[in-house]
């Protein structure tokens, strides 16, 4: 009964991941990837604390409620097809 909702539900998020997975690889987030094993080894003890902007706050901002629309549409999904599963 809800395997088309479950469906889309699963495309969407498969469609939202590769355009996430191909812009990082065109933005090149992927291309140095010897430096990358070596970076929780360096000792940054004497780097200034960085300071939180604006930009920065409002982007946290912003993550924290795309999360929780995911959250809430996933409910969401999940509340209708229990409840017409009958």
């Amino acid at each position: 009964m809800y395997f088309p909702y479950f469906m889309a539900y699963m495309g969407i998020g498969l469609v939202i991941s590769l355009t996430v997975f191909f812009w990082a690889l065109k933005n090149g987030q992927f291309r140095d990837q010897q430096r990358a094993r070596f970076l929780p080894l360096r000792d940054d003890v004497g780097a200034p604390p960085v300071e939180a902007t604006r930009a920065h706050r409002l982007e946290i901002y912003g993550l924290f409620l795309l999360a929780c629309g995911g959250l809430a549409a996933t409910a969401a999904v999940l509340a209708y097809a229990l409840y017409f599963s009958k």
